[in-house]
């Protein structure tokens, strides 16, 4: 893989938006899921499971959405109380069809490095081992 470069964009944005128009214009259903360790959403505690929430995306089930480089904004609705969402391209973990599963799983190989781990200088800093002098 190709060391990240800074002077480019991210790629996820781009293909959540890809994803997002394949599936829906093969007619099924898109969700999203969003890792909410991070991320403060205004969403009620019941539809978050194990730090994650999945969300529905398609025209029918929200309204006013726009995906960004930077965020996924929409207006939902949680057990009939609206809400608007604005959610970091950088929390989506996945995209998919709910119909057939197919979509795109995230990893940490498409943010840069200082996102997700430390800086190589960092870890070659830390991985140094200690050593013992002899004292007399």
């Amino acid at each position: 893989m190709e060391p990240f470069d800074p002077a480019m964009s991210l790629s996820r944005p781009y293909l959540i938006r890809a994803i997002y128009q394949w599936v829906v214009d093969n007619g099924l259903t898109p969700y999203i899921v969003v890792d909410c360790t991070e991320e403060i959403l205004d969403i009620p505690e019941q539809f978050i499971h194990d730090g994650q929430v999945i969300l529905n995306i398609s025209p029918n089930a929200v309204q006013n959405l726009e995906i960004s480089n930077e965020s996924i904004f929409f207006n939902a609705r949680f057990s009939g109380i609206p809400r608007q969402l604005d959610i970091s391209v950088l929390a989506v973990l996945a995209i998919y069809a709910r119909e057939n599963g197919q979509g795109i799983i995230f990893s940490n190989d498409h943010l840069p490095p200082d996102i997700t781990q430390k800086k190589p200088q960092e870890v070659k800093k830390q991985a140094k081992k200690p050593t013992l002098k002899v004292v007399k």
